[in-house]
């Protein structure tokens, strides 16, 4: 049987490239793509053009435009990318029928037993760079056995080390020489700040030969593992700066030192531990659209088109026998910009009057900017949607009930209070199997579950409100106290009725239940106060009375 063969193919500028080709623009253009991360705006990626004027990914805008004054930017729209992505899912099938997303900008194919059909695998990974520039895309290839070995070497093979301030060689010189040092850092006054880890123009794709990867990965940075940035700082003040480093160290320290990420994936990359892919599968798309001829802005307008889109969704609904729960309407502005709303509902819907409202809720979250020239409405979640169900005579007298009170009345007001504050928000209590008293019911949200049909009836009734157990000061007897002290004030007993004996779970390690079995009394005061209080019996904690809830 061959050894199993992983092409990853890395499109490191995707974000521009993508929206270069939207604009019918050359690579000759400084052009970058702009992110907000909190109170700036920085490049998330950058052309060729804009790389050669020395601007990178990760950099923000201000100083970008210093560095480059002809550079043209847009805004990321980061579905937009994803959808690429998944397009090039397909382009990809052609090499292989085992293609995979990898991150956001990368895919990983199967290619064991396919290389032959292009010539071999060098011959492959030259058809897919070519094709790719023919689409006008960067792509960069690594070919491995394992997944990480073939993410590492499409990004980090043939790269020449950059300058490296990982402290060992500035830190530890003379106090003259380190002065000597800063002033040579002419990043600091504006000049071009350095690349930690370039890729060389014109490096060839790596290739690992069949059960050589140790090898192939031996002189790579200790970023090729798929690390985080934190963790590369820390690895490299220790010296820890290549592969090789890691691989002959013991694990064991590395785990206590680093956590078991660093050790699973260096185990992955290698091909100790299994790192399993799933290809994508095509899933059906219920999604409509509407292209307007004139841009519009106004919110009237927006719910017109509304209601031209949301029966042409239900109806692809209905032919499917599916039901949403789940939309999301895309505006299109006239900037080819893209902004976005959901919204979520409580139970599978296939009718414009259920999905129509909630939309229409937030319709002032879509700034309409310059003008809007294209809608779009999507179900991005769905369910199955079973018009009959056989039942008994029971449940026949039971649905009928429930449509003659409207069935779906309280599903709808979720989804209204859901689309302000969120459908995880809004919850709904269930009956747990437990005899705990403060465990009896669980706390689920109210879109994802059933309401309760039947609660169980507890042995005696329950407090109105319940309290962690506030400890009462009585004698310590089983027999209920005629004179007792809680939350500073004196109590007299008036009547008692009980007790309730409840054991813990034992196989549970609960701390308020370490003082054993509980006799639970429902208690009258002489004020007319009604409370729920209970003897601890003792166990790995002292006997004593408490106060645990208190009745209407």
């Amino acid at each position: 049987m061959p050894a199993r063969r992983l092409l990853s193919v890395w499109f490191p500028r995707l974000g521009a490239e993508r929206l270069l080709r939207r604009m019918g623009a050359d690579n000759d253009l400084p052009f970058a793509v702009v992110e907000e991360t909190g109170q700036m705006q920085v490049l998330s990626s950058v052309s060729v053009a804009a790389e050669a004027a020395g601007l990178r990914a990760g950099q923000p805008l201000r100083d970008a435009h210093a560095m480059c004054a002809g550079l043209v930017t847009r805004a990321r729209n980061a579905q937009a990318e994803a959808g690429f992505l998944t397009a090039l899912v397909r382009w990809a099938g052609r090499f292989s029928p085992w293609v995979a997303e990898q991150g956001g900008d990368a895919l990983v194919l199967d290619i064991t037993g396919c290389a032959h059909l292009f010539g071999g695998e060098a011959a492959m990974m030259d058809t897919v760079a070519q094709e790719a520039g023919a689409l006008g895309l960067t792509a960069r290839c690594g070919l491995a056995d394992t997944v990480g070995a073939a993410w590492a070497l499409a990004r980090y093979a043939g790269c020449t080390p950059g300058h490296d301030r990982s402290g060992d060689a500035i830190d530890q010189e003379a106090r003259a020489t380190r002065s000597r040092a800063a002033k040579r850092r002419h990043w600091e006054r504006g000049g071009a700040a350095p690349a930690v880890h370039t890729q060389a123009r014109g490096a060839a794709p790596r290739i690992a030969p069949p059960g050589q990867t140790h090898g192939a990965l031996a002189d790579l940075p200790v970023a090729a593992l798929r690390l985080e940035p934190e963790m590369v700082a820390q690895l490299g003040r220790l010296g820890l700066r290549r592969v090789a480093d890691l691989t002959g160290q013991p694990r064991a320290p590395l785990a206590r030192r680093f956590g078991r990420g660093l050790v699973m994936r260096l185990d992955q990359a290698l091909g100790a531990v299994p790192e399993p892919i799933s290809p994508r599968r095509e899933a059906p798309r219920f999604a409509t659209r509407l292209t307007l001829p004139e841009p519009i802005g106004l919110t009237d307008d927006m719910l017109a088109a509304l209601d031209r889109l949301v029966p042409r969704l239900c109806e692809l609904l209905r032919e499917q026998g599916q039901g949403a729960r789940r939309v999301r309407l895309q505006a299109w502005r006239v900037d080819d910009t893209m902004q976005a709303i959901e919204a979520g509902l409580a139970r599978p819907a296939q009718e414009p009057d259920r999905i129509r409202p909630l939309l229409a809720l937030k319709l002032d979250e879509i700034d309409a900017g310059f003008g809007i020239e294209m809608l779009r409405l999507e179900a991005v979640q769905v369910e199955p949607v079973h018009a009959r169900t056989i039942t008994g005579h029971a449940g026949a007298m039971e649905a009928a009930r429930a449509r003659a009170a409207g069935e779906t009345a309280l599903e709808d007001l979720i989804g209204r209070i859901g689309g302000r504050i969120g459908l995880d928000a809004i919850t709904r209590r269930h009956p747990a199997s437990s005899h705990i008293p403060e465990k009896t019911a669980q706390v689920l949200a109210a879109a994802w579950s059933e309401p309760a049909r039947d609660w169980p009836a507890p042995p005696t009734p329950r407090p109105l409100v319940m309290w962690r157990p506030e400890p009462v000061n009585a004698p310590d007897r089983p027999t209920p106290p005629e004179r007792f002290r809680w939350r500073g004030r004196a109590h007299d007993l008036a009547c008692a009725k009980g007790p309730e004996r409840i054991a813990p779970e034992w196989w549970l390690d609960e701390p308020e239940w370490r003082s054993g079995v509980r006799d639970y009394w429902q208690v009258t005061t002489a004020r007319g106060e009604r409370l729920w209080l209970f003897y601890a019996h003792g166990a790995a904690l002292s006997s004593g009375w408490f106060c645990q809830g208190s009745f209407a």
